[in-house]
Order: C-alpha cells, then sequence, then structure tokens
C-alpha cells in the first residue's frame, strides 16, 4: 500500500521544473509511504508520476516505483496489493510469454499481465486493493483505475490544461494550478450523511474515481468519460438469476471455504502482519481463519475504554484468548481520546465526519507499533445483514408503505407529537444516577420526530435516504447550493441500481456496498491507516465471497431479530457463541456528551456564528439553532453538528476562509 500522484499537462513543461512539482505533491502523502520515493517524467508529453512507497511485498530496490514496463511502453504508479500476482506469474510462464522478471513485486506482475492480455482483460483477472496511474508510451494516454470496491482512493481533476490526480487531496492542493473552491453541493451531501459520495468531492471539478471504474485520458479526449470494468449491479443480477439453491450448512461451509481461501492469500506478506480484533463477529472470524491458517499466534489489536459504554476490550480479549493469538490491548481514558479529536483534519484531505474514526485512529497507531500490515473484518454488515436498520426497514417498510400518502401523512403528524424537550432540560438537573435514563427521552423523541419524516417518503429509495440523513434538507444550509440527487436526472447513488434488487433490505444492502462502504467506512479506515503508515486488508472483499453473498437468499442472512447467520455459523465453528453473541455494539464514541462536555470549547469556536457569516459556507441561523437545541439538553443534535464540525475544522485547516464559489453571500 502506498501513494501516488502527479500530473498531466498536454504540450509539455519544463523536465526539471515538472519533477519538482511532482516531488512537492508525493511530499504532501509521505505519510502513506515512508520507505520510498519516486518521480518519473516525460517533460515533452507532459506527464509526470510521482510515488511515495511503504514496502510490503518485496522489499527489494525491484520494487521501486513509478515502474516501467519490460517492453518500456508502460509506466506505473500503483497504490495498493494484487493478491493473486503469483498466480499469474506462474500463467504467464506456462504460456511462454518470455517474461523475465526483475524482482517478486506484484506491481511488475500487473505490468506483464497489461502487456500480454491488454489493459482491460488484466483488471478483470485482479483481486485485489488498488488505484494506480498508467502511462502508455505508443499513444499517449493516461489511465487511471480503482478497484472493485474502492478500497483504495483516487482523485482527479482538471485544472485549467493540467490534470492533477493522487491519492489524497493535498497533493493536488501542492500543484500551483490547484483553484478549485469548496463545491456547495458536495457540502451539502456531506451535511445529509457525513461523507462524500463518489464521484463528488468537496472541491468543484475534482472528482473520485468510482469504484471498479477506469477513465482514459489523452490530448486528444482530455474530457474522456469514466467505464466501469466491473460493475457490483451486474453481480447482483446474476446473484438474482442463478440463487443459492443448496442446504443452510451447504452455505455455511462454501462460505468458510471461499473466506478462508482469501484471508490465505491477504496474509502473503514480506513484513509483520496482524488484525484487528473488536470481539465482534465480523473481526473475530477473521481473526479466526487467520489463527487456523497459522502455525504461531496472530497478532491482534483492540483499543479499550475506561467508559464501560465504549469498552469492547473484555469482549476482543476472551476471543484471542480462545483463539491463542498474541494480543495487544490498549486502554485509554475518555481525555485521551479526546486530544486527538481537534488534530483529525490533520489526516483526512477531505471532510469525512465519522466519530468512530478516533478509535479507529487509536487502534491503527497501536497496530503499527508491532506490523506493517493488518486485516480487518469490514463489509460484513454489508453484505450479510449486520445493521440494525436493515431489520427495522423490514419490520416497518412493508405495513407502512402499503398505506396511502394520506393515512402515512397523518400517521407522522402523530409522532411529531412527541415532545421531548423537556424531559432533556429536566436531565441536566437531575442526579447523575438517574441523568442518563432521562436524556434517553430526548433521543427517543427525536428519533421519533426523524421516524415522521422517514415514513412519509414516497417510495423506498427516498426511505432509504431519509434514514441516512443527519440533516433533512442540508441544501438549505449551504446558500445557493443544490444537492446531486435531489433534481430529475441526478445520478445520485440510491436510484441507479433499486432496480437490481429484490425487496427493499437487499436494495438498502446493495446502497449500502456501492456507497456507504467505500465512501464512509472504506474511506474511514484507509485515512486512518495510512496516517499510521499502516496496511489494512480486506478479506471479505474478495471477489468470490461479494458473488457468493448475492446468491444467497435472505434468508441465509437475515433470521428472525438476528443479521449475519451465516457468517455466524462459520464463526461458531471455531468460537463458541457465548463469546460473540451479543447485541451489535459498534465502534462509537458518547458524541452527544462528549459536545456539550470537554468539547464544548473547541465546537464553540468553530460554530460562532460571526465566523460562520464571514467564511460564507454555511447560514449561521439553523446551525446556531441546533447548537443551542444540543446544549440545552432538549435534543440531541450531535451528529448533525459534527458534520458542520468536521468541514470547519477542515476549512481552519486548509487555511480557506474566504467565500468560495459565486454563490457564496455573507449573513447580516
Amino acid at each position: 500500500m502506498c501513494g501516488l500522484t502527479g500530473f498531466f499537462r498536454p504540450g509539455g513543461f519544463p523536465a526539471e521544473e515538472g519533477a519538482a512539482l511532482a516531488e512537492a505533491m508525493a511530499r504532501r502523502i509521505a505519510h502513506r509511504g515512508p520507505d520510498d520515493a519516486g518521480v518519473w517524467v516525460d517533460a515533452p508529453a507532459g506527464i509526470a508520476l510521482a510515488h511515495r512507497r511503504l514496502s510490503i511485498v518485496d522489499l527489494s530496490p525491484a520494487g521501486h516505483q513509478p515502474m516501467a514496463s519490460a517492453s518500456g511502453r508502460h509506466v506505473l504508479a500503483f497504490n495498493g496489493e494484487i493478491y493473486n500476482h503469483g498466480a499469474w506469474r506462474r500463467e504467464l510462464e506456462a504460456a511462454g510469454a518470455g517474461v523475465r522478471w526483475r524482482g517478486a513485486s506484484d506491481t511488475e506482475t500487473l505490468l506483464a499481465g497489461i502487456e500480454a492480455w491488454g489493459l482491460e482483460a488484466a483488471l478483470g483477472r485482479t483481486e485485489g486493493m488498488f488505484a494506480f496511474a498508467l502511462w502508455d508510451r505508443a499513444n499517449a494516454s493516461l489511465t487511471l483505475a480503482r478497484d472493485r470496491l474502492g478500497e483504495k482512493p483516487l482523485y482527479y481533476g482538471w485544472q485549467g490544461g493540467t490534470l492533477l490526480f493522487g491519492s489524497e487531496l493535498p497533493a493536488l492542493r501542492a500543484h500551483p494550478a490547484f483553484q478549485a473552491p469548496v463545491d456547495r453541493g458536495a457540502l451539502a451531501l456531506l451535511l445529509r450523511s457525513g461523507a462524500i459520495p463518489a464521484p463528488w468531492s468537496i472541491h468543484a471539478g475534482v472528482h473520485k474515481l468510482l469504484p471498479g471504474a477506469w477513465v482514459s485520458l489523452s490530448a486528444r479526449a482530455p474530457e474522456a468519460a469514466p467505464r466501469r470494468w466491473w460493475d457490483l449491479r451486474q453481480v447482483i443480477e446474476s446473484g438474482r438469476a442463478q440463487p443459492y439453491t443448496g442446504t443452510p450448512e451447504e452455505a455455511v461451509d462454501t462460505l468458510e471455504r471461499l473466506l478462508g481461501d482469501s484471508v490465505a492469500r491477504q496474509m502473503v506478506a514480506d513484513v509483520p502482519l496482524g488484525a484487528f480484533l473488536s470481539g465482534g463477529v465480523d473481526s473475530s472470524t477473521v481473526v479466526a481463519l487467520m489463527q487456523a491458517r497459522s502455525s504461531r499466534p496472530v497478532r491482534t489489536f483492540t483499543i479499550g475504554f475506561e467508559d464501560a459504554a465504549l469498552d469492547e476490550s473484555a469482549a476482543a480479549r476472551a476471543v484471542a484468548q480462545h483463539l491463542g493469538t498474541a494480543h495487544t490491548e490498549l486502554r485509554l481514558s475518555a481525555r485521551e481520546a479526546l486530544e486527538l479529536v481537534p488534530a483529525l483534519p490533520l489526516h483526512e484531505g477531505e471532510p469525512l465526519a465519522d466519530p468512530s474514526a478516533v478509535p479507529t485512529l487509536l487502534v491503527s497507531r497501536l497496530a503499527r507499533t508491532q506490523v506493517s500490515v493488518a486485516l480487518s473484518g469490514d463489509a460484513g454488515d454489508e453484505l450479510f445483514g449486520g445493521y440494525r436498520r436493515y431489520l427495522s426497514a423490514r419490520a416497518l417498510w412493508r405495513p407502512w408503505s402499503r398505506l396511502s400518502p394520506a393515512a402515512r401523512a397523518a400517521g407522522a403528524g402523530l409522532l411529531r407529537r412527541a415532545r421531548p424537550g423537556a424531559w432533556g432540560a429536566l436531565a441536566l438537573a437531575l442526579p447523575p444516577r438517574w441523568q442518563a435514563a432521562a436524556r434517553a427521552l430526548p433521543a427517543l423523541g427525536d428519533r421519533l420526530h426523524k421516524a415522521a419524516g422517514v415514513f412519509e417518503a414516497p417510495d423506498s429509495a427516498e426511505f432509504y435516504r431519509r434514514v441516512m440523513s443527519h440533516w433533512p434538507d442540508p441544501a438549505a444550509l449551504v446558500p445557493g447550493a443544490v444537492e446531486p440527487g435531489t433534481q430529475p436526472g441526478d445520478a445520485h447513488w440510491p436510484e441507479p441500481w433499486r432496480q437490481h434488487a429484490d425487496g427493499f433490505v437487499q436494495q438498502m444492502m446493495a446502497t449500502d456496498l456501492l456507497a456507504y462502504l467505500p465512501d464512509h467506512v472504506l474511506a474511514k479506515v484507509d485515512r486512518a491507516a495510512m496516517s499510521a503508515g499502516l496496511e489494512t486488508r480486506v478479506p471479505l472483499l474478495s471477489p468470490a465471497v461479494v458473488e457468493f453473498a448475492w446468491r444467497l437468499p435472505l434468508q441465509h442472512k437475515l433470521r428472525g431479530a438476528t443479521g449475519k447467520w451465516v457468517l455466524r455459523q462459520v464463526l461458531a465453528r471455531h468460537v463458541p457463541p457465548h463469546l460473540f453473541d451479543r447485541p451489535k455494539q459498534g465502534f462509537g464514541v458518547p458524541l452527544g456528551a462528549w459536545l456539550r462536555g470537554p468539547l464544548r470549547p473547541w465546537a464553540q469556536a468553530l460554530l460562532e456564528p460571526a465566523r460562520l457569516a464571514r467564511e460564507g459556507h454555511l447560514d449561521p441561523a439553523p446551525v446556531a439553532r441546533a447548537w443551542a437545541e444540543h446544549l440545552s439538553g432538549r435534543h440531541d443534535r450531535g451528529f448533525p453538528l459534527w458534520n458542520v464540525l468536521m468541514f470547519q475544522a477542515w476549512l481552519e485547516r486548509q487555511g480557506a476562509t474566504a467565500p468560495a464559489g459565486a454563490a457564496a453571500r455573507t449573513f447580516a
């Protein structure tokens, strides 16, 4: 896992200037690759590639990048891992391709595969996580490509006559051509759900390449559109057309085999390797399969908190003891965790409002003290039905959707009559032992109010959209913004695959896998881990596992009030159920209490109305209203406010305090 960046300026540039600019861009992402750095420039062609290397496979100089192919036609800057590259090498050798290997890196293997089979065919053969920039000297074209499900990030965009690209936005900002303002529509997306989904980014004119996509650009075709080389929607269609027909026991056998094979391939590394272990179903399954394939104890890592409401360390410890892993646990006070919050924008080139970034960053730093690679259990919820919203939707949407719009509106009106405010204010005056119970009442009232809006949704796609929303109308907070996906014809993420999901719950799971997983979960983990110089791998995202998951009937995932049934059965073969069979807790923080308490001065400064008015990105009035409601205890506005705070903290970090875009205005 590494970092890449570069630029393409048709017509050329001075060689020394181009190399210096590319090197400066790469320095901005040095944390992604502390082991080596390289720059390759073809000044007359106008292309500069730069790379920062985190050495994982083939630690020798033979793995140095950017790397030229054996013929010299292609030059590659690559970020990620190709887990099946050993099989590629054997296949190329057996076919008599005449490849003379210079080293053992997967980058060299990928180049050889591209030259032997062509780019699109080589992409289709990959099993891995990656983003790359490939220069073809024969036709003077640059190809950018990203892995199937978006484990590795890639940003790109034209700034004047120069195309900038890179693993993180700070690399693009280091180029003097970069002039992109804040994208007001993307800011509205951030306020809605806490992340900016691809293809948008926080900067106007700069895009995230969609997962499973590639784009080839040249002086002749500078505005070429991205194309899919792999599409989850087709996987879903295929799974519906050929559903799994075996017994439940056979499904468990198959999943254990497929996931075990994926774990084995992802355990290959020339550096120390371990795993995150929370004690939940997903990470415990990955660790169990790792330990079953290892002759020595697997190194596992977890973060414990003094606050019992946050602490899962006891569960992780019990699983580790049963499996016999070499377990490392770091216990933290709330104060130690809180100290990280103001520094979060240092690790995020683009604002991301997920409070669990704090413990994710902490566990990444802990793991990096002993290993360079950590496997994680991410994607189990999206593939096998682990989120509570799936169970709620299955129970509530079907009967509610059968009601007429008038009946739904009347029911929503009843829900809105909940008046939690007085209880919230009272909670602050009660003795400490009663405050937690009293505070649950306004939280319940807030959920009922949100449910009212959710159930007024005209269709299932809008139902999901409202479930995932923190601000119900975020564009109202951003003057001049038009939120992508709200206008006729927009291709925002809930719509394109709606017809492919069999039933509303599977529609939600498909949407989560296509948008929530890459733009929230994987982005958070990549940024946190790479800030610590740690590579993370996700065995559940093996193509074979994903394809099998979409063939499984829903009853193999959700049974009664339990999600991830089939994954739980795999884990039960290695770990006694009493060690993991408990309610889903998640990797959260007490956001509401932190904002009313120790984080209040930090938040107050970022939300100060005069500051918001001066900057011109946000309307101060609704923000001030939400902040006052939260401080009073009448409502819990933690998540909506966190979205605003993460943008404000990011903006402060960029030093971008002037109004951005023609639509910006000041407020009286």
